[in-house]
């Protein structure tokens, strides 16, 4: 934690704690669960009405935007800052870890059940993940043999400029990745990377009306395995085709028109 964080946590703890040396243990209601928590040596606690009660997380929203307020402190867009209690577990969250607390500490102190909660909790700034990013060049680049960080020869820009252009497929674009080879063997229907062209929709109803007439005949003559792998290109089939159809509806412009008003019994509604 930063000093000035330090700082504060110990002037509340030296304001709550007893002449042991120890912090009461209070109850409280947790507003959210609908449940009473059993005594907890809570930091926000004061006395009211000779009873040590928790404060409430009303009275200490209230209190931060008071002491925002008085501050003067405003936003880029010039208006006055307004914070929840929720935001300085998110504040103390990206602090930690940028000052080097592991994230798996830092889990348990927020009591959190998957790490990725906690991750999700601390902010990325553009300057961290740059740096971030070349950190993880340089040590790729110290990793791999250095003979791959040489200019590429004509035949091999050649080769990788030329995968690009065998890409293009009769039903779309394969979005294989470049020097991989064809896990389907070319049977471009079954291939979860192509993206199907819209304008090819007729020669895929095309490839569908084909494969029901072969999985008929298959089925009729006997050849259940020639029958089985005709099934999955044409259940591949159908998915490709339930694909277009979701691109054309997520690309279609509803058009809810004006509201109008309409007389009713003398008046308008």
């Amino acid at each position: 934690m930063s000093p000035e964080l330090t700082d504060v946590l110990s002037a509340i703890v030296s304001r709550v704690r007893e002449a042991s040396g120890a912090i009461p243990l209070i109850p409280f209601y947790d507003g959210l669960e609908k449940i009473w928590h059993p005594p907890t040596p809570l930091l926000f606690q004061w006395s009211s009405g000779g009873q040590l009660r928790a404060v409430s997380s009303k009275t200490i929203r209230k209190a931060i935007n008071e002491i925002l307020h008085a501050a003067g402190l405003t936003n880029a867009a010039g208006q006055p800052l307004n914070y929840q209690p929720h935001d300085f577990r998110r504040i103390f969250t990206t602090e930690a870890i940028m000052n080097g607390m592991p994230p798996h500490i830092a889990q348990l102190i927020l009591g959190h059940k998957n790490i990725n909660t906690t991750m999700g909790y601390k902010a990325v700034y553009p300057e961290e993940a740059i740096n971030g990013h070349r950190a993880f060049i340089a040590r790729r680049r110290a990793l791999r043999p250095s003979e791959e960080y040489r200019t590429p020869t004509d035949a091999e820009w050649e080769e990788f400029l030329g995968h690009f252009e065998r890409r293009k497929v009769a039903l779309g674009d394969c979005g294989r990745a470049y020097g991989t080879s064809c896990q389907h063997e070319h049977s471009c229907v079954r291939c979860p990377v192509l993206r199907v062209d819209p304008a090819q929709r007729l020669r895929l109803e095309e490839i569908r009306s084909n494969l029901r007439k072969r999985v008929a005949e298959a089925e009729r003559e006997g050849w259940l395995g020639e029958a089985e792998g005709l099934r999955v290109s044409l259940a591949a089939t159908e998915n490709k085709l339930s694909q277009l159809d979701d691109r054309r509806h997520r690309a279609t412009t509803i058009n809810l028109g004006i509201p109008t008003f309409r007389e009713i019994a003398g008046r308008t509604s």
